[in-house]
């Protein structure tokens, strides 16, 4: 029998939405200013911060990277699926490609789902052919993006 566990949602109160709004506005915010907009004390921030780093709410501090503005301008979504018992190793050897930006276990047709920026349909070319080549993918599907309409895996609109 499977066991399974389930994730304890952590709390934020307005104060804790306000900072994560202002930090998702300008990763570079200093404490000072953050302080000064919500009316709160710099300890009060920088302790909160802490809160929610130590949680693991914010989990780095990182630039957000316009990938076509480097050649990347290529998107594509494609379903794997691979044989049974085999998934997690391949997970983890496919994950470290530079090419892929998020990998997904899903329900469906497909056991992963990959999304992925290339430079060009050669180089999408090749990484398709190369997961077809590994002996444990069975069938892939790929779709390209001709428009993105929303990317923000960081948003705090969901609060």
């Amino acid at each position: 029998m499977k066991k399974t566990t389930k994730k304890l949602s952590i709390k934020v109160d307005e104060t804790d939405k306000k900072i994560l709004n202002l930090f998702n506005e300008d990763g570079r915010m200093s404490y000072r200013k953050i302080s000064r907009k919500l009316d709160i004390s710099i300890g009060t921030v920088h302790n909160r911060i802490e809160k929610l780093m130590k949680s693991g709410i914010i989990k780095k501090f990182a630039p957000v990277i316009d990938h076509s503005k480097l050649g990347y301008a290529f998107t594509t979504i494609i379903g794997v699926r691979v044989k049974g018992g085999a998934l997690r190793n391949w997970e983890n050897k496919t994950s470290y490609n530079k090419n892929v930006l998020c990998m997904y276990d899903v329900t469906g047709e497909f056991d992963a789902i990959i999304v992925a920026r290339f430079k060009d349909t050669s180089e999408l070319d090749e990484f398709v052919k190369n997961l077809l080549k590994e002996p444990d993918v069975q069938r892939t599907y790929t779709q390209t993006v001709l428009n993105i309409l929303k990317e923000d895996l960081g948003s705090t609109q969901i609060l």
